[in-house]
């Protein structure tokens, strides 16, 4: 099955974002104590745990790409069963508690244009997942996004 440009799109800047978060340029500086600094850092690996669960979870359903495979199931148990996109998710959070682990603001600049990234790329995932998967519609009423619904 062809993928449609936004897919590659969408890929494209996230590995862009991916590589930018690598270097840690001095944007502005944070500053936390070394008891914050180490909760940081505990959580930043919680968002690793979470990818790695999530990743685990949607097993051959697996693609790189927003638009579900062909063959394609709808996972909707794990950590699906809580929120939509945990990969995504996983990634805000291990980004998000990393920057404050390196107190880096460039670090946090980049999260906020993940953030960013990841809430347009899941609305047009969503669409096709719609098409794809009647039962969608009910699953996404019930499921938060990103965050489990309180």
């Amino acid at each position: 099955m062809k993928n449609p440009a936004a897919d590659f799109v969408f890929v494209g800047l996230q590995i862009v974002l991916f590589a930018a978060y690598i270097p840690n340029f001095t944007l502005f500086e944070l500053s936390v104590s070394d008891d914050v600094t180490i909760i940081n850092l505990i959580l930043a690996l919680g968002g690793l745990m979470i990818i790695i669960i999530s990743l685990l979870q949607l097993n051959k359903n697996l693609t790189i790409f927003p638009s579900p495979k062909k063959e394609g199931e709808l996972v909707t148990s794990g950590l699906f069963k809580y929120m939509r996109h945990p990969i995504y998710s996983g990634i805000l959070i291990a980004t998000f508690f990393f920057a404050l682990y390196s107190q880096s603001g460039y670090r946090l600049v980049i999260f906020l244009l993940l953030a960013i990234l990841f809430y347009y790329k899941s609305q047009y995932e969503e669409r096709a997942l719609i098409k794809k998967f009647p039962q969608y519609e009910s699953y996404r009423a019930g499921t938060g996004r990103f965050f489990p619904k309180l």
